[in-house]
């Protein structure tokens, strides 16, 4: 098996990943128990799928008995520029790394069906492939494949791609043989912890994504609670400042596939362009994109608070029109950021004599308050 072992990671490389790794499945079992304490914390919020089925996630083994190795796979993403340069953009949208061009899953789940091909035709033994779609615990995996750590940020850190990784995995019944656990490197640095905007890490590796952009962007269905719109800045979908700030982004370098080039429309959009999205005009702008699975709602709401914290009247007129939005969602996210544009004697004028959605109208009451 160790040829065998050997021409997979070859043929791995060929194929664009930037490394291979293998374990065993019963190396998920020290972090499925970390994982059944942060469910029982309440951090994974409204993300019930980390609940569901949690025995799988927290053993391999539980998910596939049949399975005697896992190969994990990383895949290079590191972006061709400054992936924090428009925070100080007011006027321009922050969109997360990952998203800024065509959704990642399929793209490498093509390449990982190829080697899960060759592996059954070498070994006739079975395989499974998963890219972020099943219940695998992909970043603990990797750890205990070698291919990096999991760093304070909880996210995977490599000394070839830094904190720039995608990850796939192949499950098969075939005995390979295993790589070492990477060891921790983090040592004393806290940089990922302390430039979290929402201070959502309760402690050194462990997030509580109630708090994180990421969730509340992406994930959270309902208005964002009014503690974390203002530390949001312009960030609308996604938040990469605890990965940008890695040192071990020293040893990264830009993606050497295209795919994962940032598109020009998605380097910096302007607000003022991004208010104006119908439905059919967000579903075009995003086709492919991992953006288009959030839906118009979520993803005008996220812009919205952007358009709040940027403080530029010009975008008042799009704001003011949102505010009569078929979704409450919507309505409620324009009611705050008017709150944040326009005098309070302008608020009051422009408050509805009726609101539908009683969200909407705490909205209204609690901008003419604090305007």
């Amino acid at each position: 098996m160790h040829e065998i072992r050997k021409t997979l990671e070859a043929r791995a490389l060929s194929e664009g990943f930037a490394a291979l790794g293998i374990c065993g499945p019963e190396a998920m079992r020290p972090s499925g128990e970390r994982l059944r304490g942060w469910v029982a914390e309440g951090y994974h919020g409204d993300m019930g799928w980390m609940a569901e089925r949690i025995d799988w996630r927290a053993d391999a083994s539980a998910l596939w008995p049949e399975c005697r190795s896992v190969i994990m796979l990383a895949e290079n993403y590191g972006p061709d520029s400054d992936p924090m340069a428009t925070l100080g953009q007011p006027d321009r949208a922050t969109i997360s790394v990952y998203a800024r061009n065509r959704d990642y899953h399929e793209r490498i789940k093509k390449r990982l069906k190829r080697l899960a091909r060759w592996i059954v035709e070498e070994t006739g033994e079975d395989v499974k492939v998963f890219v972020d779609t099943a219940p695998v615990m992909e970043k603990p995996l990797a750890a205990a494949a070698g291919l990096g750590w999991q760093g304070k940020h909880t996210n995977l850190v490599s000394r070839d791609v830094g904190s720039w990784a995608f990850l796939g995995a192949i499950f098969t019944t075939a005995y390979l043989p295993k790589d070492t656990a990477h060891d921790d490197r983090c040592g004393s640095c806290r940089s990922c912890l302390d430039i979290c905007p929402t201070a959502a890490f309760v402690a050194p590796y462990q997030l509580d994504a109630r708090r994180c952009i990421s969730y509340l962007t992406i994930e959270n269905k309902g208005p964002i609670p009014l503690e974390f719109r203002a530390a949001m800045g312009n960030r609308i979908y996604g938040c990469d400042d605890c990965l940008a700030v890695c040192p071990w982004n020293k040893f990264a370098s830009a993606a050497h596939n295209a795919d994962y080039h940032a598109r020009e429309a998605l380097r910096a959009p302007k607000l003022a362009e991004l208010l104006t999205l119908d439905d059919s005009a967000f579903r075009t702008l995003f086709t492919a994109s991992p953006i288009k699975r959030i839906g118009r709602e979520r993803f005008m709401r996220n812009v919205l608070i952007a358009a709040g914290n940027s403080g530029d009247a010009d975008l008042v007129p799009q704001v003011e029109s949102l505010s009569g939005d078929a979704s409450a969602l919507v309505r409620g996210a324009a009611v705050w950021a008017l709150s944040r544009l326009v005098s309070r004697e302008r608020l009051a004028h422009l408050a509805p004599q009726a609101e539908p959605d009683a969200d909407v109208r705490a909205e209204w009451d609690h901008a003419q308050k604090a305007s």
